[in-house]
């Protein structure tokens, strides 16, 4: 290689370091579930189906995504994580395209299976990868910045899925999570191959007796159900609560996500001192504004101010769930990311089933209520767990939160 080439294979390999990768991914993943928000009502009119129905589009693509989480083992013992990165991306681009292209409901529920599975895969995989990529000592930047993709979706794509979709809902798969997944398909590809995925363990016994990870997992079901309900609705709350249009929707969003990035800014200074204690002080926040979101709504620039603070809060909150689960169990950490990527996924599921059920009966003041308890579930394991280890240890009142193995 010549001295003028050595420059440029740099700078392009600082590119394509590990943060800009799984950041790409964790983009694209998002991109396939966010396109609904915004064109939720738009679908439920021309389909011929109600908003709440219309938000069952969540339960299929949740469940395939936490049964394609729960099963990557197979997958795991022939494909690296680039390997593993590749095929969910795919099959997001692919179902992108299946829901672009449905002429019915109900074909549009099958397309939403790609998404979801292709999703859980992405998910499961991107995480892992922070920390199985990340240079020593650089765990919680590269981890951090994996998951800012997933706002910075709803920054970017958010208005762009929201302007398509006021020509025709159907352009918004193609605007956003098509050509994201290509994006992002193309920067995978240029990692290079690795050991199979199953070089990690995969030990799912050792995780069930684990008392702190079968904890963190229930409350990371509980705290993504709530979140996954409150993204499905949000923009169907904006549009028949103050009349927003589809494009108004989108930038209300895309605004409103531009939170995450300090939440999760913020969060990462301390989260190796007290993840912990995060996730329930995060957690009873996001219970409480939540259900401020579904009762009261005054204004719209209310509920806008009010969803920014939630997801400020979420930023934190998802960061501080993802350090504990990686280091509760660090030689299993294939093993906790396809367990948090199946609670995202059946949260998924949960949230808009839960979430749905109660916009039928109750409306929004109803789902607002509905997702509060969820958020507040995902606390009570937790504060369980901080509890328990502080009766049976008598240690520091930071090892009973279980920061001694959240370091």
């Amino acid at each position: 290689m010549s001295e003028r080439e050595a420059p440029a294979m740099t700078t392009f390999r600082g590119w394509m370091g590990p943060s800009t990768v799984l950041f790409a991914s964790m983009f694209a993943g998002q991109a396939g579930f966010l396109v609904l928000a915004p064109i939720l009502a738009e679908v439920s009119r021309e389909l011929g189906v109600t908003t709440a129905a219309a938000g069952q589009l969540r339960l299929a693509s949740g469940f395939a995504g936490g049964a394609t989480a729960l099963a990557l083992a197979p997958l795991a013992t022939r494909l690296d994580l680039r390997g593993l990165l590749t095929v969910g991306l795919t099959m997001i681009a692919a179902g992108s395209l299946a829901s672009a292209l449905a002429p019915t409901f109900a074909l549009l529920v099958i397309a939403q299976l790609g998404i979801g599975s292709g999703l859980g895969t992405v998910l499961s995989a991107a995480i892992a990868a922070a920390a199985e990529w990340a240079p020593p000592g650089q765990r919680a930047r590269v981890l951090s910045w994996t998951l800012l993709g997933q706002p910075a979706a709803w920054v970017v794509g958010m208005p762009l899925a929201g302007i398509a979709a006021d020509v025709n809902w159907r352009l918004a798969w193609l605007t956003v999570p098509l050509v994201a997944s290509l994006v992002a398909l193309a920067a995978v590809r240029g990692r290079r191959p690795s050991a199979p995925a199953s070089a990690l363990k995969t030990n799912w016994r050792c995780l069930s007796r684990n008392r702190e990870v079968a904890g963190w997992a229930l409350g990371e079901l509980s705290a993504f159900a709530g979140w996954s309900g409150t993204l499905v609705y949000c923009g169907a709350l904006l549009v028949e609560s103050y009349g927003v249009s589809a494009a108004g929707v989108g930038l209300v969003l895309a605004g409103s996500a531009v939170a995450y990035f300090p939440g999760n800014f913020l969060v990462r200074r301390v989260v190796d001192r007290a993840a912990r204690p995060l996730l329930i002080g995060l957690g009873a926040a996001l219970a409480v504004g939540v259900a401020i979101f579904g009762v009261v709504r005054p204004s719209l620039a209310f509920s806008a101010v009010l969803f920014a603070g939630l997801v400020f809060l979420a930023g934190g909150r998802t960061l501080a769930g993802s350090a504990v689960g990686l280091h509760s169990a660090p030689q299993d950490r294939l093993a906790v990311t396809r367990a948090r990527a199946a609670a995202t996924q059946f949260g998924y599921l949960l949230g808009a089933g839960a979430g749905g059920g109660a916009l039928a009966v109750g409306g929004y003041s109803a789902l607002g209520v509905v997702l509060a308890a969820l958020f507040a579930g995902a606390v009570l394991p937790h504060i369980a767990l901080a509890l328990s280890a502080r009766l049976s240890s008598g240690d520091s009142t930071a090892d009973a939160f279980g920061l001694a193995r959240a370091r």
